[in-house]
């Protein structure tokens, strides 16, 4: 589909059209026929353009329903299994990161992008560059910024833990593209791996506790007292709500189900918006209709608040919508819109059913006091996000495709740049606010631990997921020298932080933070060198 460009412009429409490489088998919008076919030639940098804002939007989907939808679900998921926040979440008292619950949500964009990318060869080079590019991004820019901002002494036993899993997981899909395929033992030994590096983490945890005798640890001498799980930080003159003490009514009233359903439906808080900046109005104008949408189809259940986030109106109404959204993002809408019998269509079923549940519950419940059987809306809204996940990550792995095609660009240098910048902006702001507000040990940790599950899991579940009892094998050729060079450059990071952490007694300053962003700069001009053949192998 490459050679559309070197055809006269007269002839983009025909060739899109005819050529089968050019197809796109998932996703909503045909982003190649938009370019070529419906825009004149003349018309080609606004299509370019209007797609560019619509892939940056597309990444404003991904972070809102990550952030407020997936990882609080999770979060409720995990509390009515009675998980232990040791593997469910963060925990305060050491730098144990999410590995399971905490990290699926805060990948959940890597790992879908990952999976769609895997499902179609043309575009398998896109998820290994975005892996890899987002593993070098993090762990020399992120890491690099963390110690920029806040000098501190690094937990030693934790971070060698990670590093030396880090660098196993590279070094076995090192192995992968060398042989140029994996197969199904390969990809199950991906996901052992982190199953095996998980049940290390709370070993080593339980350990580590036990010949501390329970106690907490000391800081290191850069970092302040952490709060431990028993130690709940005092309000700061506010409810845990967003409205103060002072705008709370003196008598309790009931509210009618219309008021309880649009406050709901209400992205904004007025007095918050008043207090905010210009620029975070702008941004938030931006996300409203998205967080809109999703709050139309997306059920939250918070185990934090008394009511359990409980909107009787609104959670029936999610017990359609819910179900909808499902079956019309699932295959893009294939499913939904299959005719029963060749007569009825699945999406009339399901409103059909849908109403109904959603009216008996409406009966038996109460605006005031959540049922029993609640919890289920977590799981439910677990499904909804993870399909506004897929869904919006198909879209975009399709964009990344054509934004390729037209400028000439290999899939493996939109993965290491635009993706892995675009799904790793989430965690450069969280780690670095983190490590502002006096937590750099945490934030460091999470670095290094959080991308352990994008490249275990997005390879060993993305080529899983692509296997069937015919071909029991994914391909996963190196399409050109840029794979070898991002590999090299992502070993090449981790061994320099294997080396040079413990030689500086973990104790990490600025002087570490600058060798680690230089170090992505250099790597970065030697790779787009070599996507542009300035850099390219010998062939005499």
């Amino acid at each position: 589909c490459w050679e559309v460009r070197k055809q006269n412009s007269s002839e983009w429409c025909r060739f899109i059209q005819s050529n089968p490489d050019c197809r796109m088998d998932g996703g909503f919008l045909d982003y190649l026929n938009g370019v070529f076919c419906v825009f004149p030639p003349r018309l080609l940098p606004l299509a370019v353009t209007l797609y560019a804002l619509w892939l940056l939007y597309l990444f404003v989907i991904l972070g809102v329903t990550a952030e407020k939808f997936f990882c609080p679900n999770l979060s409720a998921i995990s509390t009515n299994l009675k998980l232990s926040h040791n593997v469910a979440a963060f925990s305060l008292t050491c730098p144990l990161h999410g590995v399971t619950f905490l990290a699926f949500g805060n990948g959940a964009p890597d790992v879908f992008s990952a999976v769609v990318a895997f499902s179609d060869p043309r575009t398998a080079g896109l998820a290994i560059g975005a892996i890899f590019g987002a593993g070098v991004f993090v762990t020399t820019v992120v890491a690099g910024g963390i110690a920029l901002v806040k000098p501190f002494t690094a937990a030693s036993r934790p971070f060698l833990r990670d590093v030396i899993f880090y660098m196993l997981a590279v070094f076995l899909t090192f192995m992968v593209l060398y042989f140029g395929r994996i197969r199904l033992g390969e990809a199950l030994g991906y996901l052992g791996l982190y199953v095996f590096y998980v049940v290390t983490v709370v070993l080593c945890t339980w350990i580590h506790r036990r010949q501390r005798g329970d106690g907490t640890a000391s800081p290191g001498p850069w970092e302040p007292e952490m709060p431990t799980d028993s130690e709940e930080p005092e309000p700061s003159g506010t409810n845990n709500s967003d409205y103060g003490e002072e705008y709370r009514p003196l008598l309790p009233s009931q509210e009618t189900s219309l008021r309880i359903l649009t406050s709901a439906l209400s992205p904004l808080d007025y007095r918050k918006w008043r207090r905010k900046p210009w620029y975070w109005r702008l941004f938030k104008a931006f996300r409203v209709p998205v967080e809109l949408v999703l709050l139309l189809t997306v059920p939250v259940v918070d185990p934090d608040k008394d009511d359990l986030n409980w909107k009787r109106p609104l959670n029936c109404l999610h017990i359609l919508t819910s179900p909808l959204l499902c079956i019309l993002t699932l295959k893009s809408g294939a499913y939904g819109l299959y005719q029963i019998q060749g007569v009825f269509p699945v999406w009339g079923l399901v409103t059909v059913v849908g109403s109904v549940l959603a009216i008996i519950i409406f009966i038996t419940t109460s605006n005031e006091e959540p049922p029993k059987y609640h919890c289920v809306f977590a799981f439910l809204g677990f499904l909804a996000s993870a399909m506004w996940i897929n869904a919006a990550a198909t879209e975009l792995v399709n964009i990344l495709r054509t934004l390729g095609i037209i400028f000439q660009l290999s899939n493996t240098v939109l993965g290491l740049t635009l993706l892995a910048w675009g799904n790793s902006i989430g965690d450069t702001f969280s780690d670095l606010t983190m490590a502002r507000q006096g937590y750099p040990r945490m934030a460091f940790s999470a670095c290094f631990g959080g991308i352990i599950f994008n490249i275990l899991v997005g390879v060993g579940l993305g080529c899983l997921l692509q296997m069937s009892s015919s071909q029991p094998l994914v391909k996963l050729e190196p399409d050109s020298l840029l794979v070898w060079v991002l590999a090299g450059a992502l070993g090449l990071s981790l061994v320099f932080s294997f080396v040079s952490v413990p030689a500086q007694c973990f104790q990490l300053g600025k002087a570490y933070g600058v060798c680690l962003i230089a170090y992505y700069l250099v790597f970065l001009c030697v790779a787009l060198l070599t996507e542009f053949r300035v850099i390219h192998l010998s062939t005499s």
